[in-house]
């Protein structure tokens, strides 16, 4: 690993792209830790707000004006080119010009490093363990990559750990040099960046052998083989788990288990937050806290309070007797476990609208993945790839995963309607009183939920 940039004394950096969601939690701790920051993006946000009641100052539109005489260093997102007018600037000037994981890999050399990955289940058990962190007065910074219910995304406090959600997308994850490294889940993802299923489990494999503490839940296949290569503690329902849950019940607003370690019982823990998924969650971030010394009754504290992220089974309203939750997922680990949540809520049915997310994610999985992704679902509607900016691919489209779905069950309700913009008044026609709809994908889709509150009437 490379050293990182310097981030030990007050710097003076420039943030390009500072309004978005990878970028602006690393704006917030930039500013937090007292660095001069300065930044510009596209658009006015509330998340620009925030910036600028941080003391950060945002400038909307982009140009080469913007990187002042004293800048130290420029840092920007993957999504961002070497043609990008500021950063053309930067590279001119010989200004360090440092990548999203450069930043991250600088903070988080300034404090000990919890850093959590995983292809899904990240963000949720990176929030609650910050919580449980809180509770127990170790006053943590993080950063993690969803919007708290609570607020904000980012804080950088005054003890010694830093919780880190750590992203394996673009190998983010093997440079931020972590004491502690978690890992919720392992699935073929990211596989054009990683050029396989090998070099990815392979890239988890080194995650978890840097760190001097490593855990991960035994429930999930991927993540417990690399535990097992690994010498893991590991958290979870399985027999041989070293927190091991067990009376795990669920329903429609919340979750609860008991936790067992080193033969004796801990105690219980209430969610009120549904879903196995995320108790699992709330179990990795329980066993993080107890490794590094916060007792059990502070994490039971925090996890009875803890609000949820936004797109995580984030509930949008009700409307004619129908109920609109709203998730992230797109890969078939996560839908399984957002439908088996929704299953448990009692609802009359469950419909389930899906947007694939990506070309290259969906020519890189087989269609066959998601044949059992949708078991728990009583209705499926599914609509086309969102593309994320990226260019179509000659035979690669959504209908060829709902063929996958129909094939391994011939019986499945199923629509498929590829048009975005007719997609509300079709799934309108569809939903009855006691439905549950639930959207899931990592597109446009969120913005369903609120077309549908405002026309959504019982269907026939």
């Amino acid at each position: 690993m490379t050293t990182p940039f310097d981030l030990s004394r007050p710097r003076t950096i420039h943030v390009v792209g500072a309004g978005g969601t990878g970028m602006s939690p690393i704006t917030t701790v930039l500013a937090a830790m007292g660095h001069r920051v300065s930044g510009s993006d596209i658009k006015e946000s509330p998340v620009i707000d925030r910036l600028r009641a941080l003391g950060v100052d945002i400038t909307i539109g982009q140009s080469p004006d913007n990187i002042g005489p004293d800048v130290e260093a420029v840092t920007r997102s993957t999504a961002i080119s070497d043609t990008n007018v500021e950063v053309a600037e930067t590279i001119r000037r010989g200004i360090p010009l440092l990548r999203r994981a450069d930043a991250l890999a600088g903070i988080c050399a300034q404090r000990r490093t919890i850093a959590v990955a995983g292809s899904h289940g990240k963000t949720t058990t990176s929030s609650m363990l910050a919580l449980v962190l809180g509770e127990a007065g170790l006053h943590p910074s993080f950063i993690v990559g969803g919007e708290l219910r609570s607020g904000g995304n980012a804080v950088w406090g005054d003890g010694p750990w830093f919780v880190v959600e750590a992203d394996e997308s673009d190998g983010t994850f093997l440079e931020l040099g972590a004491e502690i490294a978690v890992v919720t889940s392992v699935e073929p993802d990211h596989l054009e960046y990683w050029g396989g299923w090998k070099q990815l489990q392979e890239a988890f494999d080194r995650f978890l052998t840097e760190a001097s503490i490593r855990l991960v839940c035994i429930d999930d296949p991927g993540a417990a083989a690399a535990g097992g290569r690994t010498g893991a503690v590991t958290y979870g329902t399985g027999d041989g788990a070293d927190y091991r849950m067990s009376d795990v019940t669920g329903g429609r607003t919340g979750s609860s288990f008991t936790v067992h370690h080193g033969g004796e019982v801990l105690g219980e823990i209430i969610l009120p937050v549904p879903g196995l998924h995320n108790a699992r969650n709330a179990c990795a971030a329980l066993a993080t806290s107890m490794e590094i010394g916060a007792p059990f009754d502070a994490a039971a504290r925090a996890m009875a309070r803890y609000a949820g992220v936004a797109r995580r089974f984030q509930f949008r309203g009700e409307r004619d007797g129908v109920t609109f939750i709203d998730d992230y997922a797109h890969l078939p680990g996560e839908i399984r476990s957002m439908l088996a949540a929704a299953k448990d809520g009692g609802w009359r049915r469950v419909v389930c609208v899906f947007q694939p997310h990506r070309y290259s994610r969906m020519a890189a999985l087989p269609p066959s993945d998601f044949a059992d992704a949708f078991d728990d679902a009583d209705v499926l509607v599914m609509t086309e790839i969102y593309a994320q900016g990226e260019a179509p691919r000659p035979g690669v489209n959504a209908k060829r995963v709902l063929d996958a779905v129909l094939d391994a069950h011939p019986g499945r309700r199923a629509y498929w309607f590829p048009g975005r913009a007719d997609l509300a008044a079709n799934v309108k026609a569809i939903l009855k009183p006691g439905d549950l709809c639930l959207t899931l994908g990592a597109g446009d889709l969120t913005l369903l939920p609120d077309e549908l509150l405002g026309v959504t009437a019982a269907g026939g």
